[in-house]
C-alpha cells in the first residue's frame, strides 16, 4: 500500500492516507499523490462519491514539518521526484489540502483519528464527515507561531459558531469528537468510521450523478452571497439538470414503481 492509497468501488472512490508510523502527516509525496487523487476523482465519469480516510489511530497530523515545510521554505533543496513536483507546482499542496480544488463531487471524511493543522483543513473541504469517538480537531499552527493557512480563517467561522472559530483559531486548542459533532462540524460520531461513511456514499452515488453534482455546486457557491444574487445564481445551476436524461429516468421510474437507472447524462 502507497502513502495514499486509491481505489474505486462501483461508483464511490476511496482515498487512503496511509504513513501511520509519521501519523498520516503530509510530506511531498503524500501531497503529490494526494493532488493526483483528487483530480482522478474529478476526472473519472464513473466516481460520483468519494470517501477519505486514514490508516492507524490518526487521520493526519498536518503538514510533515521535517520535510515538507523545510522545503517549502527555502530550507532544504529537492532531493527526489515528489520534492521536485512540489516545488514546480506549488498549487499541489493547495490541492492535497483541498483547499483551492474542487473534485466536483462529494467527498465525506471518515475520521479515524486526530484531525489536526493541515488535517483539521483537510475535513473542512469535505462535504460530510464522519468520526471516531476518539477524535480530536483542531488548528494549532498559532502555537508555534505560523499561520494556519489552508483555509481554516475563511472556513472555520463559516462551518462553525463565529466564537467557538475564534478560540480554535486563537488557541490553538482541540476539541473533541463529541463537542463537534454538537457544534454542527460532523454529521456522525461512530467507531465503524469506514462503515458509515460508506454507507452515505452508497446512498449519495444511487442518486442521479448530475443532480449532486449540481446541488453541491450551488449549495457552496451561494454559501455567504446576498439572497437574491444567490437565489439567481441557483436558478442557473438548476435549469440544465431538468434537461438531462437522467431528469426524464428519475420520474419515470418513479411512476413505473422501479429502481431508476441512471447514467450521468
Amino acid at each position: 500500500m502507497a502513502v495514499v492509497d486509491y481505489a474505486v468501488n462501483g461508483h464511490v472512490a476511496t482515498v487512503t492516507l496511509n504513513r501511520p508510523e509519521a501519523r498520516n502527516a503530509v510530506n511531498p509525496e503524500v501531497a503529490v499523490r494526494l493532488a493526483d487523487a483528487w483530480r482522478a476523482v474529478r476526472d473519472d465519469d464513473q466516481v460520483r462519491v468519494a470517501i477519505l480516510t486514514g490508516t492507524g489511530s490518526c487521520f493526519c497530523a498536518g503538514a510533515d514539518l521535517g520535510q515538507l515545510i523545510p522545503l517549502m521554505a527555502g530550507n532544504r533543496g529537492a532531493e527526489d521526484e515528489f520534492d521536485e513536483r512540489v516545488l514546480a507546482e506549488p498549487e499541489i499542496l493547495e490541492s492535497a489540502l483541498l483547499r483551492s480544488f474542487d473534485t466536483g463531487k462529494p467527498v465525506i471524511a471518515a475520521i479515524n483519528g486526530h484531525a489536526i493543522a493541515g488535517g483539521m483543513e483537510m475535513v473542512q473541504g469535505t462535504d460530510l464527515r464522519v468520526a471516531a469517538p476518539t477524535a480530536r480537531f483542531g488548528v494549532q499552527e498559532v502555537k508555534w507561531a505560523i499561520f494556519p493557512a489552508g483555509g481554516s480563517t475563511v472556513r472555520l467561522p463559516q462551518q462553525l459558531p463565529f466564537a467557538k472559530a475564534m478560540e480554535l483559531l486563537l488557541t490553538g486548542d482541540l476539541i473533541t469528537a463529541d463537542e463537534a459533532l454538537g457544534l454542527g462540524f460532523l454529521n456522525y460520531v461512530t467507531e465503524d468510521v469506514l462503515g458509515k461513511a460508506t454507507e452515505l456514499a452508497d446512498k449519495i452515488a444511487a442518486n442521479g450523478p448530475i443532480a449532486v453534482q449540481a446541488i453541491r455546486r450551488s449549495a457552496r457557491a451561494c454559501l455567504g452571497m446576498e439572497e437574491l444574487a444567490a437565489l439567481k445564481l441557483e436558478s442557473e445551476i438548476s435549469a440544465p439538470v431538468f434537461r438531462t436524461e437522467d431528469a426524464a429516468e428519475g420520474p419515470r421510474a418513479f411512476m413505473e414503481k422501479r429502481t431508476p437507472v441512471y447514467k450521468g447524462r
